[in-house]
This record gives structure tokens, sequence and C-alpha cells, in this order.
């Protein structure tokens, strides 16, 4: 049986999935529509994706508004320490965040809906994370947010992340507020 954890934001769901492990390995149901669909999961996934990131790589903080998309996160291989900020322009809880460990080992998977940028930190020497997207890669309609933005405030486990051209030049959340296409993005 699926069992979750309530986090800051209902919207967002830590998921433990059910599990039957011995000498051989395990073997773990990944995803199922309608026992997601009892717990509040209803987007329909149309697109897989994985990354491979070595230890001190940090991806994000990203999303995307057009086409709306939602994601379900695991981890196949390592750890990572995930977060989700809220970027919804009139939100009570506008640039709050959460984080939490996924790895090989816990099995959680972190649900994300709409409305909320995410990003991730290796903890371990590398990981593969796994994500299940609502909607198809717009890379048109996409965006993101800067890790280190400090009227976020993130308290990241590292201090000199690896990043990527894209994620070191990402504008801070106030930017992103003030550009036309943030009105697409509200609760």
């Amino acid at each position: 049986m699926l069992t979750i954890e309530k986090t800051l934001f209902p919207e967002i769901l830590l998921i433990h999935p059910k599990h039957s492990a011995d000498e051989r390995g395990f073997f773990m149901e990944l995803y199922r529509t309608d026992s997601y669909g009892e717990l509040g999961v209803r987007d329909i996934f149309v697109q897989d994706n994985q990354s491979h990131s070595v230890a001190g790589v940090l991806r994000g903080l990203h999303f995307q508004w057009d086409e709306p998309l939602s994601k379900l996160i695991r981890v196949g291989n390592g750890r990572v320490f995930a977060v989700a900020v809220d970027i919804r322009r009139n939100s009570p809880t506008l640039g709050q965040w959460i984080g939490h460990e996924l790895s090989a080992e816990n099995r959680v998977q972190m649900y994300v809906p709409f409305g909320f940028a995410t990003g991730f930190a290796v903890l371990s020497a590398a990981a593969d994370v796994l994500y299940k997207y609502s909607a198809l890669y717009n890379p048109k309609g996409e965006s993101s947010i800067r890790w280190n933005d400090p009227t976020i405030g993130i308290t990241w486990p590292v201090s000199d992340p690896i990043l990527s051209p894209r994620d070191a030049g990402a504008s801070t959340l106030h930017e992103w507020l003030a550009r036309p296409e943030a009105k697409y993005i509200t609760l």
C-alpha cells in the first residue's frame, strides 16, 4: 500500500511506494493511475525523463509555464536533496520552499504540481533522477529561478555547486514575477 507524507504545501506529496524485498533484491510498483489518483495525483503523465549527475551538481530551479507541467520525481541510483519552491504569484506561500532527500534506498517519490519550481543537488558520487511529466517538454515555455536567490533562502547541502550556464544565469524570483509570462502561474 502507498503511504504519503504531507508537506508545508498540501499540493506537494512525498509518496512512499509499497515494495517487497528478499535476498534476490526488491520489487516496487513505481506508478499506478488508480492508486495515485486516490492520493490526489490525477495528472496523466505523458513523458518520462532521466538525468545522470555527478557529486556536487545542482540542477534547477526549473519550471514550465506553457504547457503547465506537474512532475513525479524519484531517484533510481544515488541520493539527492530535492527542492520545490512556490512561484504562484498570488499564493500566500509565494517564495517558500521545501526540501527532502530522495534516494534509491529510501524510495521516496516527490509529486510536484504546476506552480512550483524544482531542483536538486547531488549528495552521492552520482545520481540518476527520473521524472514523469504531465505535459510534453516545451523549451519555449520553460524557465528557471536562480538556485541561490536570497529572497527564497534555500539551505542547500552544497556550498559551491557545479551548475549549467543556464542555471548560473537564471533570474531571481522577483525578476521572473516581473515578466509577462508570470501571469500564467497563479493559484
